[in-house]
């Protein structure tokens, strides 16, 4: 029998009569089905404190004169002394195959309470260093996906829409902060402006996302820039190297949205799976 799969939803809306609830419900009733063992952060629910500051740190801070949040929270996870709800956390992260982050777009980002999950949970050390980030992140075993909701249509989604390109808009939180851990990043799941549609169409919305449930572990992650095609060192400044860029120099696009090396990006680069680079 294979083993259990754990799963953690972290959850991010005040109402339990939301879509992102009924969203919730299905990836947790359909993965059960499966034998997942579903926990669920309701960060509103828990009264979750989104601010990141000494409160998070018991005992006494290394330099209580200019205090510094990553470093004293490297030392303090080092030594057990994050609070409890740090920890918890943290177990669960360390517990789960898969995250689904659960939210309304809010400002082309999350809510700030899920800001707060991502600044207080994802510590220094626990979650990555300086030589345990990107391809070799520490969580690079793990699965995650967005899973949100908009207030907008995908047409002004569009790179021709009012918003601008999705595309732009999810690299920082997809590659600066789940890549960055390592994480195997999922092609989001988008609710396309849920609250400005029929009934009818909220149900296909969540028909749909169970039937992609029922095969997310085998889907294809989405493709990022391997460190490896990088200087990986102070004095190399962290770029990329030049035999890369001279080989992308006929390629029609960049590697990536962020690293499109003043090309055009490739299209749907953070919102579908394609083959990884070389």
């Amino acid at each position: 029998m294979a083993a259990e799969r754990n799963v953690l939803i972290v959850y991010a809306h005040q109402s339990n009569g939301s879509f992102n609830a009924a969203a919730r419900d299905a990836a947790m009733e359909v993965l059960q089905s499966q034998g997942c063992r579903v926990t669920v952060s309701d960060l509103y629910a828990m009264g979750f404190r989104a601010c990141a500051t000494a409160d998070d740190i018991i005992g006494e801070l290394k330099n209580p004169d200019n205090f510094h949040y990553g470093e004293e929270t490297v030392q303090a996870w080092k030594e057990g002394r994050l609070t409890d709800d740090i920890k918890a956390e943290h177990q669960k992260v360390r517990e789960a195959q898969l995250i689904i982050f659960q939210f309304p777009m809010y400002w082309f980002s999350v809510p700030a309470i899920l800001k707060g999950w991502i600044d207080r949970v994802l510590t220094q050390g626990f979650a990555f260093s300086l030589q345990n980030m990107y391809s070799n992140g520490n969580f690079k075993d793990k699965k995650v996906i967005l899973s949100f909701t908009t207030g907008s249509t995908e047409g002004m989604f569009l790179p021709d829409g009012v918003h601008g390109d999705i595309n732009v808009v999810l690299w920082p939180l997809q590659s600066g902060t789940l890549y960055f851990c390592g994480f195997q990043v999922l092609p989001p799941q988008i609710f396309w402006a849920p609250g400005h549609s029929p009934p009818e169409t909220q149900k296909a919305m969540l028909v749909a996302w169970r039937k992609r449930l029922a095969t997310l572990w085998e889907e294809t992650p989405l493709s990022f820039t391997p460190t490896n095609l990088f200087d990986m060192s102070f004095s190399g400044g962290f770029r990329l190297l030049p035999q890369v860029k001279e080989q992308r120099q006929e390629e029609p696009y960049g590697l990536s949205t962020g690293h499109h090396l003043g090309k055009p990006i490739p299209p749907n680069n953070q919102t579908k799976a394609s083959p990884p680079h070389d």
